[in-house]
């Protein structure tokens, strides 16, 4: 054993002189190709801490750059803008970087250490394995090359090309945004062509992986495993919806489920306290929006409850100064979720819905959006045809034009994802009926969608007033 662990020093020893020699008769490009790893380590440093300067811009920095007119502003700010083709472009360069260290390190392993002192190794290494050295010295000696290379190439490039980069980038990432914006514009062009092939690449796996409303696999995986969990010992069609509706809470939008302005309750601000009185009577509502000339024009929320203590008053009263004017606006496609967590904040039970223009199409309230969890709310107040239809027969039903989706598929009891594919912007079964015709139809004008055929029962110049909705039966294939 002494004689082993005696013999690679030796062989070591032995191997120094003619290293030293080949090194001295070689700096030249032994000096070249340091200089050109420190070179790619310098390069691979900026490429990485490039990714978490402008990932963790915050939209306080992205403010302070909108306001400068400088050229470094204007590309940090256009590169922001192309996420995806920045961050493309980024690895693109990281591996070609990398990969260009490795080839530099491999070449320089290859000068800077003789075969010599390698195959010295190797042999040393197959007497303790017990192995024959004619055989396999070349395979142990390329062996020991290949861990060198890898050992000291991973060390530099995680110490130098990205932990340290990285960390500094996260609180310096304006100033290195700055520095590396130039070239990274230059990449951006350079490389644009591999960056679009990578980005459409991963654009079109996201879309197969990610759990749409339209293709949802999963949430209909969910929806399955719901059904069997909770109706596998009881028949207790509550439950299951409720945790349906739980899954699907994130994807509906105010749109969905607000109150349109043809259906609104709500009062000029210059009608007589009598008049205000009757309506207030015949609603039954306990807040009602107050408008100027037109609902476009909301200017306050009038609550029930505060004219309690002017029951009496003449019809002169100003109930006016009884109007609260904190009014809380959301725009249609806002998700019920987000504004459920701010009626929560501003402690708020009604909102007015504007559209894309600004004009008002509606109001939403908090009792809408519990509704899509638990069902129908319903007091002693409420009506109880608030979904105005009539069920002929199981498949045959009568509905008004502007009955929601979500409430038809409700009511006939289908999925609430039925005509998502059809649907486009539609949310009531009037805009359905209107997607597939593209025209205001004439009376007892039909159109179908799968198993479901629709009939206009009455219509307008205006708009579709009443549809009756057919189930048909399935064709059974033999």
């Amino acid at each position: 054993m002494g004689l082993l662990e005696a013999e690679p020093a030796s062989y070591f020893l032995s191997s120094l002189p003619s290293l030293f020699l080949w090194a001295s008769n070689s700096t030249p490009e032994l000096l070249m190709g340091i200089l050109g790893i420190l070179l790619l380590l310098i390069c691979s440093a900026l490429i990485s801490g490039s990714e978490v300067a402008f990932f963790s811009l915050s939209p306080h920095d992205i403010f302070h750059l909108q306001q400068e007119d400088t050229p470094s502003a204007t590309r940090i700010l256009r590169m922001k803008d192309k996420p995806r083709s920045l961050l493309a472009t980024i690895l693109i360069s990281n591996n070609f970087i990398n990969v260009a260290i490795t080839i530099v390190s491999f070449f320089l392993q290859k000068k800077f250490l003789p075969q010599t002192l390698f195959e010295s190794w190797a042999t040393q290494i197959c007497n303790l394995l017990q192995l024959d050295p004619l055989q396999w010295n070349s395979v142990v000696s390329d062996i020991i090359g290949y861990i060198i290379t890898i050992v000291g190439v991973t060390s530099l490039l995680v110490l130098f090309g990205e932990i340290a980069p990285k960390v500094y980038a996260r609180f310096n990432n304006i100033q290195l945004a700055r520095i590396t914006s130039k070239p990274l514009s230059i990449l951006m062009r350079l490389f644009q062509p591999f960056s679009f092939i990578l980005v459409t690449w991963t654009v079109s796996i996201e879309n197969r992986l990610s759990n749409t409303s339209r293709g949802g696999t999963l949430r209909e995986d969910i929806d399955e495993a719901i059904e069997l969990a909770v109706s596998q010992d009881d028949d207790r069609p509550e439950e299951v919806d409720i945790l349906k509706s739980i899954v699907k809470f994130g994807e509906v939008s105010v749109k969905q489920i607000m109150r349109s302005r043809v259906d609104v309750v709500a009062v000029d601000f210059r009608i007589s306290y009598t008049e205000l009185i009757q309506i207030v009577r015949e609603s039954g509502f306990s807040r009602i929006p107050v408008y100027d000339d037109d609902f476009d024009n909301v200017t306050g929320i009038l609550y029930v409850k505060d004219l309690l203590g002017h029951l009496h008053e003449e019809a002169s009263f100003e109930w006016q100064e009884l109007i609260r004017t904190n009014i809380m606006y959301v725009p249609e496609a806002k998700k019920i979720d987000d504004l459920l967590k701010e009626f929560q904040q501003n402690r708020m039970h009604m909102a007015i819905v504007v559209d894309e223009y600004g004009g008002s199409s509606g109001i939403v309230t908090l009792e809408d959006i519990l509704e899509e969890i638990i069902g129908d709310i319903k007091d002693e107040f409420d009506d109880d045809t608030e979904v105005l239809y009539k069920k002929i027969d199981d498949a045959n039903y009568l509905f008004e034009g502007k009955t929601l989706l979500n409430d038809v598929c409700r009511v006939i009891g289908v999925d609430t994802n039925t005509f998502d594919d059809i649907k486009g912007e539609a949310d009531s079964l009037a805009g359905l009926i209107l997607e597939l015709l593209g025209e205001i139809p004439r009376k007892d004008t039909t159109t179908s969608f799968e198993t479901f055929k629709f009939k206009i029962v009455s219509v307008n110049k205006r708009r579709i007033e009443q549809v009756l909705v057919t189930i048909e039966e399935q064709p059974i294939h033999l």
